[in-house]
């Protein structure tokens, strides 16, 4: 195969240009974007603190709260020092491994996740169609097994996309990013070689943890509506149901903004660049600033445990 003598043969450095249109106003972006990691942070700091502090809270559920809480931070500061370095202090440039680093740790806190979501669900599901059986076997054996399990396959099947990129990736159009952060896809687009593979490999990889953790948690949540509406007491009911709906709120807001910006992307051919720039970028920052307010509102045992830390 014949390559161009315009390609760059194994950069040593990219370039990110942030949020392209918006150049002149990204100093300004940087505000708000600021303000939600800060309050991810906070936030979800203070949830890690209440359910590690609370010996109440040292069940399965609140556990794979904490999971999530941890993986929001991690995911959230993955990304904001570098884009307010963009934004702020005009510091565009990126190490090659460093880029592809950053790449590895985005997208396996992603399925992470995804993956914590989905062992939520289980859990609900197993808590309210077997209560009986709940404790014995949602062991703290278990939910260990369980966290090294999801992180352990998104970690993995990540890695395989950066020997990829390493390894058969080896000439590039241009080392400028149009993006904010590096992306699977937005390195790949660079190529000039081997593209194809990597593409539908990223896919792969993209696909099968979403529809594989999306089909569990969507049939965890039928058999348990069914339950739900078997039961005989309006008050069980809903006490049942009400023990859901924070996880149901932050799988749907999750989904809803990683399939939004997908499909933004993947088809939105007239849509300007900076808006798939910006969906991609709040679809990683969103679900950190939210999580801690939807489980400090809808979960009373936390919310019981926070108004008690502040009055106290």
């Amino acid at each position: 195969m014949s390559i161009s003598n315009m390609t760059v043969f194994m950069p040593s450095v990219f370039t990110l240009i942030g949020i392209p249109g918006l150049e002149s106003v990204q100093c300004w972006i940087g505000i708000p974007f600021c303000a939600m990691y800060l309050f991810a942070l906070i936030g979800n700091s203070m949830l890690l603190i209440f359910i590690r502090s609370e010996r109440s809270l040292h069940e399965p559920m609140y556990i794979f709260v904490a999971m999530l809480g941890v993986t929001d931070i991690a995911l959230a500061t993955t990304i904001m020092p570098k884009m307010l370095g963009i934004f702020w202090f005009h510091v565009p440039e990126i190490y090659f491994e460093s880029c592809l680093l950053q790449m590895w740790l985005i997208h396996s806190f992603q399925g992470i996740e995804s993956g914590i979501l989905m062992a939520m669900a289980l859990d609900r599901y197993v808590a309210i169609c077997y209560p009986l059986r709940h404790r014995a076997i949602f062991t703290h054996q278990l939910v260990t097994q369980i966290g090294a399990v999801i992180t352990l396959r998104a970690a993995i099947l990540v890695a395989l996309c950066l020997v990829l990129i390493k390894c058969r990736l080896q000439f590039y159009h241009t080392t400028i990013i149009s993006h904010c952060y590096c992306e699977h896809m937005a390195i790949v687009k660079l190529a000039a070689e081997n593209v194809r593979i990597n593409k539908i490999y990223g896919l792969f990889v993209a696909f099968t943890v979403a529809i594989f953790d999306i089909t569990f948690i969507t049939l965890s949540y039928i058999q348990i509506f069914i339950t739900v509406f078997r039961l005989p007491q309006k008050e069980a009911r809903w006490k049942a149901f009400n023990t859901c709906i924070a996880h149901i709120c932050v799988f749907l807001q999750f989904y809803f903004l990683g399939f939004f910006s997908f499909f933004t992307h993947r088809f939105g051919a007239h849509v300007p660049p900076y808006i798939h720039i910006l969906f991609s970028s709040l679809y990683l920052l969103v679900p950190p600033f939210l999580n801690p307010l939807v489980y400090g509102a809808k979960t009373k045992q936390i919310r019981i445990h926070v108004v008690k830390m502040l009055c106290s």
